[in-house]
């Protein structure tokens, strides 16, 4: 199996022992982003701001492989509290657009750094 390694300095460092993506063939899977901005390292505060942040990190590291958030087809979300979900939808229509990538939402009881939402994604980019 031959694999890449993808980073991006426009997304934050991995902040344990993984890397921000591993890209395989034409396919990229994601790891999970929270809201931490890239230039400071530090959470942006609520819920909001950190799900504006999450995408902008994953696209990102998107771009940094080739493609774009247009190019997820799995992503995984996670929650602290499902009472956001609401508002995790809207957002999402910010940053994506129809046809949807497939999703599973979440609730966890803790993130890491106490972020109050983290996504990961599988990514195919066109041969």
């Amino acid at each position: 199996m031959n694999k890449t390694i993808i980073h991006s300095d426009h997304a934050p460092a991995a902040v344990g022992t993984y890397s921000q993506a591993v890209k395989v063939g034409d396919t990229v899977y994601l790891s999970g982003q929270i809201g931490l901005d890239p230039q400071s390292g530090a959470l942006v505060d609520g819920f909001e701001a950190q799900c504006h942040q999450v995408f902008r990190n994953l696209r990102a590291v998107c771009q940094a492989a080739g493609g774009d958030l247009a190019d997820i087809v799995k992503l995984g979300v996670f929650v602290t509290d499902l009472a956001n979900f609401a508002k995790l939808n809207e957002i999402m229509g910010d940053y994506f657009s129809a046809p949807f990538p497939a999703r599973a939402a979440i609730q966890a009881a803790a993130l890491p750094k106490g972020a109050l939402v983290e996504a990961d994604g599988v990514l195919v980019l066109a041969s």
